[in-house]
């Protein structure tokens, strides 16, 4: 009998061909799996005639090494995603700041009409949310023409989840609000001589 070491087999097709595989043991046990190993690789020993007993794993880690590509690609993903909310969340708050550095002296003469703080605030936050629906919007009629699409593509997982849409509208939204809340109370701050005065 000729034993072939399987790192010397590198082609699948030679090993079926030469009927040349590898004897995998699953070994169930109430205990710690890994207590046991001794003794299992005692057994295995006697019952194959000596040879020898290599790879021993967990079932946890035969199910986390089947699945590290696809975990490290959600990782991945996950991270490019936090990136872009980031962005999204400085480009928004950019936008607004520069929108009320822009409208000083507006807000300065509604202030000195008698405008109170609070509805400054609103204003700013009105229109920073006003942005958010419009992208919302866009955003939702974009992922339900491209769900059709992508049912093509994917295998096991439906197209069109309305859980994930009403949560990623729903996360964008509170960036958003978080994002003009700033450049808002800012606004309602300023100082209605100052901000006539400014140019």
């Amino acid at each position: 009998m000729m034993y072939v070491p399987t790192a010397q087999v590198n082609d699948g097709v030679v090993a079926l061909n030469n009927r040349i595989g590898a004897a995998e043991w699953v070994v169930r046990t109430k205990l710690q799996p890994f207590s046991l190993s001794a003794d299992i690789q005692r057994e295995l020993r006697k019952a194959s005639g000596g040879l020898p007993v290599a790879h021993i794993r967990s079932m946890q880690q035969v199910g986390g090494e089947s699945t590290a590509r696809s975990d490290f690609n959600m990782t991945l993903l996950t991270i490019f995603a936090g990136v872009a909310l980031l962005l999204a969340k400085i480009g928004v708050y950019g936008l607004m700041a520069y929108s009320v550095q822009q409208r000083t002296q507006e807000i300065g003469v509604r202030m000195a009409l008698g405008a109170s703080p609070n509805q400054v605030r609103r204003m700013v936050v009105t229109q920073g949310m006003r942005l958010a629906l419009v992208g919302v919007v866009l955003g939702i009629a974009s992922s339900l023409a491209l769900a059709r699409l992508m049912k093509s593509m994917i295998y096991g997982v439906k197209s069109w989840d309305p859980l994930t849409i009403i949560t990623v509208t729903i996360l964008l939204s509170t960036v958003t609000l978080i994002a003009a809340y700033f450049p808002a109370r800012r606004a309602s701050r300023v100082d209605p001589i100052v901000a006539l005065r400014y140019e």
